[in-house]
């Protein structure tokens, strides 16, 4: 006797009807109104049960037996006993089935063989309808048990054009069909796979979360024999849907180690890899996974683009537990990184690695790809090699948020250099630039164990004042750098201390505020001023592996700049000497002059041009200018300025100044206008520079004012002629190439504050460089007056008189009236 039973759902309706306005039956008590087991099972396919735990746990190796269980209840009720929906319904709803074990006995050519125990029976209680009940109790108790020969179950993919999923080998079972019964089972099934480029697919689609439900149809042709009565062989067919939410994830993991080292394989050197991590295991499983040999991908430069090759990896032979964590070991080894990988890719700067390196330093969760080797490891079934040789899995691998992996930045031998004048204003030239080594101790990693040399460094900085931005330090040229392994002070760490001159790095200042508090900082605040530095650092490094560019590093650190020798400007120290007159017009002359100045700074600076505003009672009476000038830490000496000097052009102020302010302008770095500005609320103020007066001929050595005395002597002696009534001085010039001429001299002359005559001349005459003779000039003597007695006895002899003068005088194009005052000039008295 042979019959056929096929049962199809429609997509749309459930495989299990739901009638919630019959939870009693008659004679069922209420405890009965629960699902069985095989039910809930069943049920949570179709629904997506979203219950957690034990009976999650325990889904999978449940559907595995009550697929068969099931096809083999239906075919003996359906014989007769009950019509075959009653027949169906009693089985999926009073079957119990409580797996206890389920593993991988061993990998085979073609599959694998897995040994599935449990326990298995039949609770009627659990049936809703009083009818089905009574009828599935009645025929299960004829029946009493149920055997079915070896049977093969084919699982199909009715969705995906009946793809072949796999089949499964299925001993002779014997079970006990009666209501309360129960019976151990404990049985191996061969399970091969189907189609491999159809489960390929499907694979795909699951990995990329493409797969929205699966539906599963197992088709069986179940021989079966109850008690001494063959039933004859039945054709089955059952479906299942998986809904979205049922489908396996990836388990989750956790990676526990992380290293890299040099070494060899095969003779070859490059690097190798080890990772261990723990897998998630939440299902009754036990089996042993073989040694498997797999390619690590990694994206190229186009998304619709290959994949890259970055290395080959293998993992040890790993033990799965039931329901325990599990520990997988993989080593790796890259013998050279392909050049793909690390050129940049098209209209862009930056290279595959960059980004997968990029990602990981910032932290970020990013993607590799596994694929199977194409170069089987020994022990692994050729099945399951054909299969992933062209499964692409993606795994989310976690960054590693590197905190203050370049540390200890710092700035020595620093070297400020001003603006190139004539730079466009928005060229790199037109900004102040710095000079300096630059040194910066490397946190490594502690998964790094191997050599490595930076070579080149560069940078993108922004520079900060007590967390205002200051401006940004412009390193985007490649640097060169050199790096050696150290110890990290008071840490039992390894780093490596980087090193790179910079020369020349435009700074630009993005804020004037800021910029202004901190030049008024180094000169009044008397403390180190700290700068902050932000950094994404680009560092080309040297392995095994070639050479390549790990990209914006994060790096902070600090510069220290000493104060302006602790707010004292004095400590300049600036001398003014060596005047010479180069130029001159009818309102200014222009002056060369050199000047030793003290930098109390460490730091040097370039200055090519620079042009300073000269006050004199805030009244501007001439601009300096600088070029070319190079200053060091220290004395300085002989740097070389020429001012453009319109000296006393403000009524009352000739000759009674002892000091000169010197001042910026907007103009003083023409390329920088905010920066000459922002310098101008500082100032500098100095002593009026002092000429020097050749050595008086008419004296002893002895008898002449030292070099340090204040002012020069322009006057050196003189000589009165009594019968005559004049006088002749002589004229020391502190002028050493430049003459000078008196257009107009009209002077009192006095001793001990009393009169003795007055000069009124207005002849001009030369007074050359050094020492010279002027014309006999008349003088009208103050008669009767101590001061004229006073010269009368000294007829013959010297005596010590004071004068004032209010002279004119010419140099070149430009001429002045300028008021002079001479104490203790010695006169001799003659006929």
């Amino acid at each position: 006797m042979s019959a056929q039973h096929s049962h199809r759902s429609e997509e749309s309706a459930p495989l299990l009807s739901e009638d919630v306005d019959h939870r009693n039956y008659g004679d069922a008590p209420d405890h009965e109104n629960a699902p069985s087991t095989a039910a809930s099972t069943l049920r949570s396919v179709q629904e997506g049960s979203s219950r957690k735990g034990r009976k999650q746990s325990r889904r999978w190796p449940s559907i595995i037996a009550l697929t068969i269980l099931t096809l083999v209840l239906i075919a003996i009720l359906g014989l007769g006993f009950a019509a075959p929906e009653v027949a169906e319904q009693y089985a999926k709803e009073a079957m119990v089935f409580e797996p206890t074990d389920l593993s991988i006995d061993s990998f085979t050519p073609s599959g694998v063989r897995a040994r599935i125990q449990g326990n298995f029976r039949m609770d009627a209680s659990k049936v809703h309808k009083k009818a089905v009940r009574d009828l599935g109790r009645a025929g299960t108790w004829i029946a009493r048990a149920a055997e079915s020969k070896r049977t093969q179950v084919d699982v199909f993919l009715p969705e995906w054009g009946d793809v072949l999923l796999g089949s499964a080998d299925i001993p002779p079972l014997v079970v006990d069909i009666r209501n309360g019964h129960t019976t151990h089972l404990d049985f191996l099934s061969e399970l091969t796979a189907g189609d491999l480029d159809g489960i390929r697919r499907i694979a795909d689609d699951w990995l990329y979360g493409r797969l929205g439900q699966l539906r599963v149809r197992g088709n069986a042709d179940v021989s079966i024999k109850s008690g001494i009565f063959s039933l004859g062989t039945q054709t089955v067919s059952e479906e299942v849907l998986f809904r979205v939410n049922q489908i396996p994830v990836m388990p989750k993991y956790q990676i526990s180690h992380l290293g890299f080292s040099e070494g060899e394989r095969d003779g070859v050197k490059g690097m190798l890899a080890s990772v261990s991590l723990t897998l998630n295991n939440n299902y009754p499983v036990d089996f042993e996974i073989p040694r498997f040999r797999f390619d690590i991908l990694v994206p190229g430069c186009l998304a619709d683009a290959d994949y890259l090759v970055l290395a080959q990896a293998t993992t040890a032979e790993t033990q799965v537990s039931p329901k325990t964590d599990v520990n997988v070991n993989v080593s790796g080894f890259v013998q050279e990184l392909p050049k793909t990988l690390i050129a940049a890719c098209p209209d862009t700067q930056t290279s595959p690695i960059d980004r997968l390196l990029g990602s990981y330093i910032e932290g970020k969760e990013t993607l590799v790809y596994v694929r199977g080797s194409s170069s089987p490891s020994s022990g692994t079934p050729k099945w399951i090699i054909d299969f992933m040789k062209d499964v692409v899995i993606p795994v989310p691998f976690p960054g590693h948020e590197f905190k203050d992996l370049i540390r200890n930045f710092t700035l020595a031998d620093v070297h400020f250099g001003l603006p190139d004048p004539f730079a466009s204003p928005d060229s790199p030239k037109s900004n102040p630039r710095l000079s300096a080594v630059v040194k910066a101790l490397i946190n490594l990693p502690e998964e790094i164990k191997f050599p490595i040399d930076v070579a080149r460094v560069r940078a993108d900085s922004d520079v900060y004042y007590k967390g205002r931005k200051l401006g940004k330090l412009d390193l985007h040229k490649w640097q060169h750098a050199n790096s050696t392994r150290t110890t990290i002070p008071d840490e039992d760490q390894e780093g490596l201390l980087v090193q790179s001159i910079v020369k020349e790095a435009p700074l630009n200042i993005t804020d004037d505020d800021v910029f202004t508090d901190v030049i008024q900082a180094l000169v009044f605040g008397g403390e180190p001023v700290v700068l902050g530095v932000q950094a994404q650092v680009d560092v080309e490094t040297t392995t095994v592996l070639g050479t390549f560019v790990v990209r914006n590093i994060p790096a902070q650190g600090k510069v220290f700049v000493k104060p302006i020798s602790g707010g004292n400007m004095t400590s300049f120290s600036p001398e003014v000497g060596q005047l010479e007159i180069l130029d001159t017009t009818k309102t200014t002359l222009t002056i060369g002059a050199k000047v030793n100045v003290t930098n109390p700074t460490e730091y040097a600076a370039s200055v090519p041009y620079i042009d300073i505003n000269i006050s004199v009672n805030d009244t501007i009476v001439g601009h300096a200018t600088a070029r070319d000038v190079f200053v060091v830490p220290g004395p300085n000496h002989n740097l070389a300025i020429v001012a453009i000097w319109s000296p006393f052009s403000q009524s009352g102020k000739e000759g009674y100044n002892t000091t000169l302010t010197l001042r910026t302008h907007s103009l003083s770095i023409p390329s920088q206008p905010r920066l000459g500005a922002t310098l101008s609320i500082f100032n500098v103020t100095i002593p009026t520079p002092q000429l020097k007066s050749p050595a008086n001929p008419n004296r002893p050595v002895d008898q002449n004012p030292p070099s340090s005395s204040p002012g020069p002597q322009f006057i050196g002696d003189a000589v009165f002629h009594l019968l005559t009534s004049t006088a002749v001085l002589t004229l020391l010039s502190p002028l050493p190439h430049t003459s000078v001429y008196i257009t107009s001299v009209s002077a009192t002359a006095a001793y001990n504050n009393t009169p003795v005559g007055s000069i009124d001349y207005d002849l001009p005459f030369e007074v050359p460089p050094g020492v010279s003779l002027t014309p006999r000039l008349p003088v009208d003597w103050s008669l009767g007056s101590v001061g004229y007695k006073a010269v009368k006895e000294a007829l013959g002899g010297r005596l010590k008189v004071e004068a004032e003068a209010k002279v004119g005088i010419r140099v070149g194009r430009w001429s002045e009236k300028v008021w002079y005052e001479g104490r203790g000039i010695g006169a001799r008295v003659s006929i």
